[in-house]
């Protein structure tokens, strides 16, 4: 039998995008909203650690002999960049080892590597803000680190809020994010970061922007954002103010 089956040229050619995520990440989904119709996320995970979210986990999840294994797990796909999705492992030791990772990365093969932390540097230079808020979900001590990374690289927060949480961050719901948010948000801050790849915040970053008239700056935001930079790819989903960057 003769099928009549019409040309494609398809399936529509895919360009890769590395994710080393740590071992908790919860919001795949999520982090699939950002991506174009032509971009494929490639996942690999850091090993598990039996610790609450804190400085400790971060420092372990942050191990560069891991994410150099985790680069190697998924270069046989051909990613353009890597990308170290984690905001607390790429701050908790500093602007000078944020840039070690990434180091770590390239040379376990990538082409080119960005971390959660360097992206929100990156956008920070690119819209000129250097006074802003912060909200995360980590405890006292993890925020505050966060701080000083930020003042390392130039950028003073006036205000952050931290919800203390030792896991279970993903469950978080949007209302109490919202207003976490908002309760961060002073009229001097330029921009309110929200701390952490495993916080939900995709459908708030419009609503929220549009409330504040000022740039809402989140995890997973932004590490995609960075790397469809170093695609050239324009970026897609909430967040107005990023939009024709790079």
């Amino acid at each position: 039998m003769e099928l009549n089956i019409p040309e494609f040229e398809g399936p529509l050619a895919q360009r890769g995008i590395g994710i080393i995520a740590p071992f908790d990440l919860a919001l795949e989904r999520e982090l699939w909203r950002w991506a174009p119709l032509e971009v494929s996320l490639h996942l690999a995970r850091t090993p598990f650690e039996p610790v609450a979210v804190s400085r400790a986990m971060a420092e372990l999840v942050s191990d560069r002999r891991h994410l150099m294994a985790a680069t190697r797990d998924i270069l046989q796909v051909e990613p353009e960049v890597v990308a170290y999705l984690c905001s607390s492992g790429s701050f908790v030791k500093g602007v000078a080892y944020e840039k070690t990772l990434c180091d770590a990365i390239c040379e376990a093969g990538a082409p080119e590597a960005v971390t959660t932390s360097g992206a929100l540097l990156e956008a920070l230079r690119e819209l000129g803000l250097t006074r802003i808020s912060v909200l995360t979900p980590y405890d006292e001590e993890l925020t505050l680190l966060l701080r000083d990374f930020l003042a390392e690289a130039g950028t003073e927060v006036l205000r952050s809020e931290h919800l203390g949480l030792g896991g279970g961050i993903w469950k978080v719901n949007y209302r109490t994010i919202a207003e976490r948010i908002i309760g961060a948000d002073t009229p001097e801050s330029e921009a309110v970061f929200v701390s952490c790849t495993n916080l939900p915040t995709y459908d708030l970053i419009a609503p929220l922007e549009r409330e504040l008239g000022k740039p809402v700056l989140t995890a997973n935001q932004l590490t995609i954002w960075a790397c469809l930079g170093r695609m050239r790819l324009p970026m897609t989903g909430p967040g107005q103010w990023l939009r024709g960057v790079f």
